[in-house]
């Protein structure tokens, strides 16, 4: 099955992508770039939690951050979404098909 992700990236990808946290930030910045300061207000957790959570999906390309004075803003990775997309979409073109028959 041919794809963009590898096994070890498509394992990293969904790793980082079980963990309600992680989901919840995904979800907060699924409408654009966010500063970290409000994502800590908008989750209610603290920034040290958060920071782990936000490093966790930046290693596994999910995330971009840039810097702008003493504040860090995050958003989401478009090519590591459509990766993903792509790899979900060649599961589910091959998840149909038969085995061969076996032979004895």
């Amino acid at each position: 099955m041919q794809n963009t992700l590898t096994t070890e990236q498509s394992r990293q990808t969904l790793k980082a992508l079980s963990d309600p946290t992680r989901l919840d930030v995904i979800h907060a910045l699924a409408e654009g770039e966010r500063c970290v300061c409000d994502l800590t207000a908008d989750l209610g957790i603290t920034q040290s939690r958060l920071s782990f959570h936000l490093r966790v999906l930046r290693d596994c390309g999910l995330l971009a951050d840039r810097h702008s004075g003493r504040w860090t803003y995050y958003r989401l990775q478009p090519d590591a979404l459509s990766a993903l997309e792509d790899w979900l979409a060649a599961l589910r073109q091959h998840c149909s098909r038969s085995a061969p028959l076996c032979s004895e």
